[in-house]
């Protein structure tokens, strides 16, 4: 690829974000799509949006940008969540390592690879970007230990950063635990592969077991109950009942005779669309959530069982109850709004066959992908698509059609086939029987990232190494020689890859197309008048794999082709700004880990540095470096022995809680009182009829408040101040960005000044 293709790519992704952040920063002060871009701040705080008309609602302007660099981790922290300040914080060393690296790279690293051979340079335009890669360097190079030294510094101060961001992040989870005093989760017990008898119940069964080998801290137990079809079909008219009693916007005036709409498809009036006033609909009608219905319902072999302490608790969850390991299983049991209760009623024998049964499915679809990823390295190498398909010469003729199918059509193309994967992932961790949302989602996400890191960067670069040998994945030992020959000459096709997949994704993701969309269809065409309660949660599957993704490509390409740093650098810093905005304003936090995605994210990083310093080996080896390959050797070594470390280190303050905080934690709230009436809440809060709701249906009681100040921290004004409290009634606010006054209140200003102005002529005129 030559640069100016790479400079077609660039042009056309730099053009679209900045087309795609000015219409942002215009969208976002509309009033009718306050839903999509605020949806958190203004669920915080329940109210409505009055409309205003000012000239600022259509002028372009970077006041999100400021707002996000100056939101602080504690805001973060207090309002998204612990999980959130994992992924800020994943950025955070994204920025700062590759800051370094880019340094030294294109000032150190870069030169020595263009005049690695002694040869006539064209001009940069028409160059070809292997001569900025590592591949333009002589064999026996003694310019090859400065390539060592760099990859060196770069390992040394990665794992310095991670083992910062890791302690910090372990100080964090242990605060986020001591905060959370009340948490019901931290009191009960999720007890599976209960065994079935014909003499008792389970309910007795647990009972009995408790109460006989854990008596002094058994407090009660709930068991979970499999609810029949009649059971779902009540939840689901509660769920419709819900929505509808707070759907105002469907409702008519009461003075008014009932109306009839047209269906919007075919334009035609018809008496089924019939709407009639609240009152007329409500009165004489008893609540369906207050409405007791003795329903049949069947005992499953799982059960809460509630302590007296958290101690108690954790130490029963963590030892094997009976000698077969399959019976009796105990675990600290999830948040109630976390619980995925479906998948209680599977049978605990039953989840190793659903695991595999994933695991193979997981698999037979990333083989699948193989062959989008292949036809997509073909438009990379025109060379070989030409000799396959003849009738291409005459179509790639032109000079910028070649640089627009090798510099931008392939990275395009595959990000369109990778919208596929996280749904697909979400079904098979949905399918494994996870007891928790947060649980699947996490699952979900360790499958996107091995998905990714398999076909993006294993497939595209034994593939595109040679278009003609796909079988350079059946020979294992020849995988470290042909990426170090590959990666090289990949590195181009990265350099679009970040560009299109990272630059445009995160312009999708600020401007929320698919919420734009809806928020369309649903004020103009379904013509719901009333802004429903439902806002997203941040996806976590499909932006942490995304973000480790692009971290592995640069610590692979930073010494080998060092042109994709300054492109990947970028990429971080729009990223920071653009999740901090969204974790501000947009999504709302229903259930959090306590920071376990960052594991996901340390082991992500440690397999990148490792591999990296093996490719880097294998290229040393290649260029007859026997210096360069020998000294490469211990640094693997030290890096393994830092990454055994750290899991010995802290690692293990993300399985478990430690018994220490546990026990004091107990001992404060016996002397407080509180122990009391967390025993009281226990039952309460694992009620099956109360909590078998989706994920998707966010509860907007209790969303954490920040300040809402806008770019030189003073509130606009009417916006909500994050200080008054939910229960207050439904009242008017202007939009959260705009200062100015709205239409009713500019048209009695007017009225009243003119009626100033009449009475001081007519005093003049006396």
């Amino acid at each position: 690829m030559k640069v100016g293709a790479l400079l077609t790519s660039a042009g056309i992704n730099i053009g679209l974000c900045i087309l795609f952040l000015s219409f942002y920063s215009v969208l976002r002060k509309q009033p009718q799509n306050v839903k999509v871009y605020f949806g958190r701040r203004i669920a915080e705080q329940h109210k409505r949006l009055r409309g205003a008309f000012i000239l600022e609602r259509f002028v372009p302007s970077p006041s999100w940008i400021v707002r996000s660099l100056q939101c602080t981790e504690d805001e973060i922290l207090s309002t998204a969540g612990l999980d959130a300040v994992v992924f800020n914080r994943v950025l955070v060393f994204s920025i700062r390592i590759f800051s370094l690296a880019a340094i030294l790279c294109l000032f150190g690293v870069l030169p020595l690879n263009y005049f690695g051979q002694d040869m006539r340079h064209e001009r940069i335009p028409s160059a070809s970007l292997e001569t900025f890669t590592i591949g333009n360097m002589k064999e026996k190079s003694i310019w090859l230990w400065v390539h060592c030294v760099v990859l060196y510094i770069i390992s040394g101060v990665a794992c310095f950063l991670l083992y910062m961001e890791y302690k910090r992040i372990a100080r964090l989870r242990l605060l986020h635990l001591v905060r959370t005093t009340s948490k019901h989760s931290h009191f009960t017990v999720l007890v599976r592969g209960i065994p079935k008898s014909t003499h008792e119940s389970f309910n007795s069964a647990v009972e009995s077991f408790f109460t006989t080998y854990h008596a002094p801290s058994y407090l009660s137990h709930q068991v979970v109950y499999k609810v029949g079809k009649l059971q779902k079909i009540v939840t689901g008219a509660k769920k419709v009942y819900r929505k509808f009693k707070h759907f105002k916007g469907t409702t008519v005036d009461q003075t008014c005779r009932s109306v009839t709409y047209r269906c919007c498809l075919c334009g035609v009036s018809s008496n089924s669309f019939q709407l009639l006033p609240t009152e007329e609909q409500e009165r004489g009608k008893p609540c369906v959530k207050n409405s007791n219905l003795n329903l049949p319902a069947e005992e499953c072999a799982a059960a809460f069982v509630f302590f007296k302490t958290r101690y108690a608790a954790l130490i029963v969850s963590k030892i094997l109850q009976t000698s077969n390991p399959m019976k009796w299983v105990t675990s600290l049991a999830p948040e109630p709004k976390d619980m995925y209760w479906s998948n209680l009623w599977l049978p605990y024998k039953q989840l190793w066959i659903r695991r595999i049964a994933t695991l193979l499915g997981s698999i037979v679809f990333m083989f699948i992908f193989l062959v989008p990823v292949t036809f997509i390295q073909g438009l990379t190498q025109l060379e070989q698509l030409q000799q396959r398909l003849p009738f291409l010469k005459g179509l790639l003729k032109g000079k910028i059609m070649t640089q627009l199918v090798t510099g931008y059509l392939p990275s395009v193309i595959l990000q369109i086939f990778l919208y596929t994967v996280p749904p697909t992932m979400m079904m098979f961790a949905t399918l494994e029987g996870p007891i928790s949302h947060s649980e699947r989602k996490k699952s979900a996400c360790c499958k996107v990232l091995y998905f990714t890191i398999w076909n993006v960067f294993f497939v595209n670069v034994l593939s595109g190494s040679a278009i003609n040998q796909l079988n350079a994945l059946s020979r294992p030992k020849d995988i470290p020689m042909e990426l170090a020959r590959a990666i090289p000459l990949q590195a181009t096709f990265f350099t679009t890859y970040v560009l299109t997949s990272g630059w445009a994704s995160l312009s999708s993701q600020v401007m929320q197309l698919f919420g734009l969309i809806w928020n369309f269809v649903r004020k103009y065409i379904l013509r719901m008048k009333e802004d429903s309660d439902w806002v997203l949660s941040f996806p976590y599957h499909t932006e942490l794999p995304k973000v480790l993704l692009f971290g592995l490509l640069g610590f692979t390409c930073s010494v080998l082709a060092p042109l994709i740093l300054p492109f990947l650098l970028l990429y971080f810093f729009l990223a920071y700004i653009v999740y901090r905005n969204q974790f501000i304003n947009v999504y709302c936090t229903r259930y959090d880990t306590g920071g376990l995605y960052w594991p996901i994210a340390y082991n992500a990083t440690i397999f990148s540095l490792v591999l990296t310093q093996i490719i880097c080996l294998g290229v040393f080896g290649l260029k007859e470096s026997p210096v360069a390959a020998g000294f490469t050797v211990p640094l693997i070594i030290i890096t393994l022995l830092f990454n055994q470390y750290c899991r010995m280190r802290l690692l293990p303050l993300f399985r478990t809680f430690p018994a220490q905080v546990l026990i004091d934690m107990d001992r404060e709230d016996e002397q407080s009182g509180r122990m009391e009436q967390i025993h009281e809440g226990l039952h309460s809060a694992y009620c099956q009829s109360t909590d078998t709701e989706s994920a998707d249906d966010i509860s907007l009681e209790k969303v954490p408040a920040i300040s809402t100040t806008d770019e030189d921290g003073s509130g606009s004004s009417g916006e909500p101040s994050g200080k008054e409290s939910v229960g207050q009634p439904v009242t008017d606010l202007s939009h959260p960005t705009l200062k100015g006054l709205p239409v009713d209140r500019l048209r009695r200003a007017v009225r009243s000044l003119g009626f100033m102005i009449g009475l001081q002529k007519r005093g003049v005129s006396a």
